[in-house]
């Protein structure tokens, strides 16, 4: 049985916006976090590539914003699609790091067992909604 794709036509650029900062109060497109050149999905293969800036090389928000990317997308995928959810390659100190937590399935589902951080990523995705 082959499962099409819920949203056949997903505006992932589009849904950023609601991202909040708590850093900075500008919204994720005046700071050119994410861009549509940076997001690739591959329907074929059930892929999905997202490279994201972080603002500063030490942003201490690159892993929320990494795991708000990826709670929002796993609602508009199907399941069996594989999110790579990575910092431009030099845009964060420690970049290697920040990339292995956001694409461990152990330490993402662990950071959204936290009480604190998947309260800090529901109101970065849901403010406006609540």
């Amino acid at each position: 049985m082959t499962l099409g794709l819920i949203n056949a036509n997903p505006v992932v650029h589009a849904k950023k916006e609601r991202v909040a900062r708590t850093e900075d109060p500008h919204s994720d497109d005046a700071l050119s976090v994410l861009s549509e050149e940076s997001i690739t999905v591959d329907e074929k293969l059930g892929r999905i590539l997202i490279t994201f800036t972080p603002t500063i090389q030490h942003c201490s928000m690159a892993t929320v914003i990494g795991l708000c990317l990826r709670v929002k997308l796993k609602e508009f995928f199907p399941p069996h699609f594989k999110l790579d959810i990575r910092v431009a390659p030099g845009s964060h100190a420690n970049e290697e790091s920040v990339n292995k937590q956001l694409n461990d399935k152990e330490r993402v589902a662990a950071a959204l067992e936290n009480p604190n951080l998947r309260q800090l990523v529901d109101e970065c995705l849901y403010s406006n909604e609540l």
